[in-house]
């Protein structure tokens, strides 16, 4: 056990004794209304998970044609609701098409530039058919990938659902991604036809999204035999002639009806790429069947959802989150999902709570990097706005500070909203661990616990579970419905990535997330970080969230990320990138006075060597930190490695240049 395996097993050093309770209001009126409740739900769900599923399944989904068996297990390899029949669109558009709800928003939108569209689920059924008539007008058919490179408008949505509607797989890549990121992931999907706009409103600038699709179907290497074209900015743009269409043309006289395709519950929705360690990206394949029920679900339970709710994932649709939680999940259940161009920027720093004020959102859902960049801003620019509306807040997409959480509980929610830390990956396709907002108590900073149908734990290689308040690798041991299937082209890769990371000695099959992550003595669940961000500091294995929390926790900072160097006593030390909040200057004094603080905070053995000042960190469009570089920064190498990713490259010269100077003036340790 872990005495035995202490080089498997990562120290867990931080302490966060903090708890806040749903108020007896909230969870009176939630469908999940207490702990207890959730203990039964949680009990059967892992007792009779077949059971478990199928019910909700019967109970929540439309079924064309009802399945053979729930599921068959061969691992690594799953089917879910085997030979049962249905399509997401029937579920997430026409059985909402009742007298109740026919005429109630479905998507609410709002552009960057101010300007806004409401689609009723009506309006959304007849938007829907009409691109899937177009799709089989350019000779689309089932099973034939569609790739989407667009902004966040409703026509992006509306080419999913389409997509969807006539068994086409969807491949959406994040508009943000330059010309040859795009041309990567067309090339690995095979996509057949592209969809894209002319161009796209983003931080008060256009982003020209159709030149980057010229460029990269540059020489005709392409897949891709039709492009089309979505009028958004009415810039200029080249249209190349017998490929290029703008889709206001080819909606002339196109038909309104389109019936939904008969698809298996195993047949391929969506290929979404995400970023391997490697940096070559990997195609997530999800079917249809497990990842309709999983999201449905979790969208009703984690987000307490009503009918009357105004829900914000604030999630673009090139991440799974935006699939999940803005489109799939949401139309499902027959809310109401509002969608925004835009983000917060100089010109309009308060655009976020303006929209929460103008259209009452009652579910506000964001990242953590955001909430950051927001307290960064300061308090005063939320506090002009009315956001009284709000019921529940939501974070995804990395570990949350405790500060940082405590900040959106006070200042976002006014101390009445309970907040749903959402841990989950592009492959799990839905939330795995977390709260429920009217049953589990939060702690700030952990994810909670498990999702009723999963099986969590944390191992150490040989798969043995760790004691309590120790780190160890974050596991699956069961499956579950919305799991990825394969690497779109490579399986091989599949069970390499997620499945043999174990020992040679051990016999057992487990999802490995590629998180670290400690359970405290009430079985919550505490992400450290990447495996791969593990520092090995004096013989003690330490993750890096913890420390990043320590510094964050000090009054000056905003965002840190925490990277490990090579020592030659230590084997290695700690070296802190910082960024600190605007009224506050670097200065060796603050230095110090920072070390000092993450010694008090968490002790000595975790006082970082060195703190680099920085005004920014390298992000990906999804706003996560990429410690790669930073590594490789920290360490005086040469940064090597896919940088189509981030948001900013040129801050890796800025951070390597900052880097040397530490260094020449011998303030490197």
């Amino acid at each position: 056990m872990l005495n035995h395996h202490k080089e498997d097993t990562i120290e867990s050093i931080l302490q966060e004794e903090r708890v806040v309770s749903p108020s007896s209001n909230f969870s009176i009126n939630a469908h999940i209304k207490s702990f207890q409740d959730y203990e039964k739900l949680y009990k059967k769900s892992i007792l009779e998970p077949e059971s478990f599923w199928e019910n909700l399944a019967a109970k929540e989904l439309h079924w064309f044609h009802k399945w053979d068996n729930v599921l068959e297990w061969n691992p690594p390899n799953s089917k879910w609701f085997v030979n049962g029949k249905l399509n997401i669109t029937y579920n997430c558009i026409d059985r909402h098409l009742t007298p109740s709800r026919r005429n109630k928003p479905a998507i609410i939108w709002e552009g960057e530039p101010g300007d806004s569209r409401i689609l009723t689920y009506e309006n959304l059924y007849v938007e829907v058919c009409k691109f899937a008539n177009i799709l089989k007008q350019l000779k689309v058919t089932k099973g034939d990938c569609v790739a989407i490179y667009m902004p966040m408008i409703p026509e992006a949505i509306i080419a999913m659902l389409a997509c969807a509607r006539i068994g086409a797989v969807h491949a959406v890549v994040f508009g943000g991604f330059s010309a040859e990121s795009l041309k990567g992931r067309l090339k690995d999907s095979q996509a057949k036809i592209l969809v894209t706009a002319d161009g796209g409103f983003r931080k008060d600038k256009i982003v020209p999204l159709k030149s980057q699709v010229d460029i990269a179907l540059e020489n005709n290497s392409s897949s891709i035999e039709k492009v089309i074209v979505v009028r958004r900015t009415e810039e200029n743009i080249t249209m190349r002639n017998g490929r290029d269409f703008w889709l206001h043309n080819l909606q002339q006289n196109i038909s309104t009806d389109c019936p939904p395709e008969i698809m298996d519950s195993e047949d391929t929705l969506f290929i979404l790429y995400t970023s391997g360690s490697t940096g070559k990206p990997k195609g997530v394949v999800h079917t249809i069947g497990g990842y309709s029920l999983y999201t449905h679900i979790t969208t009703k339970w984690v987000f307490d959802l009503k009918d009357t709710d105004i829900y914000w994932c604030t999630a673009d649709i090139g991440w799974i989150t935006g699939h999940s939680y803005s489109v799939y999940g949401p139309l499902s259940n027959g809310a109401t999902s509002l969608i925004y161009e835009g983000v917060p920027r100089p010109s309009n720093l308060g655009c976020f709570w303006n929209i929460i004020e103008k259209y009452g959102v009652n579910i506000f859902y964001t990242a953590p990097t955001a909430i950051r960049s927001f307290m960064k801003m300061g308090e005063d620019i939320p506090q002009k706005f009315d956001l009284s509306s709000l019921r529940l807040l939501g974070t995804v997409g990395e570990p949350i500070n405790p500060e940082v959480w405590m900040w959106y509980y006070r200042i976002i929610g006014n101390e009445k909203c309970p907040i749903v830390d959402t841990w989950w990956q592009t492959e799990t396709g839905g939330i795995i661990i977390t709260s429920l907002p009217g049953a589990i108590s939060s702690k700030p900073g952990s994810a909670s616990l498990p999702f009723p149908g999963i099986i969590a734990d944390v191992v150490d290689k040989c798969g043995n579970s760790v004691s309590r308040n120790t780190g160890g690798l974050l596991v699956i041991k069961n499956p579950w419905p919305s799991m990825l299937r394969t690497i779109y082209g490579d399986h091989q890769r599949f069970e390499k990535s997620y499945w043999k990371f174990l020992s040679d000695k051990s016999d057992k099959c487990m999802y490995s997330s590629g998180d670290s992550a400690r359970r405290d003595t009430d079985g919550y669940f505490w992400i450290l970080g990447r495996t791969d961000d593990v520092m090995n500091i004096s013989g003690h294995r330490l993750g890096s969230m913890e420390l990043e929390s320590a510094l964050v926790s000090h009054h000056t900072v905003n965002e840190a990320s925490v990277v490990s160097v090579p020592h030659q006593i230590k084997g290695e030390d700690i070296y802190a990138f910082v960024t600190l909040n605007n009224s506050f200057k670097a200065s060796d004094q603050l230095s110090n006075e920072l070390k000092q603080h993450v010694t008090r905070e968490i002790g000595a053995i975790a006082r970082p060597a060195t703190i680099q000042f920085t005004q920014e960190l390298p992000k990906t469009r999804s706003g996560k930190i990429v410690r790669r570089f930073l590594r490789q920064i920290a360490a005086g190498q040469s940064i090597e490695g896919d940088k189509s990713t981030i948001v900013n490259p040129n801050v890796l010269n800025e951070l390597e240049e900052q880097a040397k100077w530490l260094r020449n003036n011998n303030l490197y340790y």
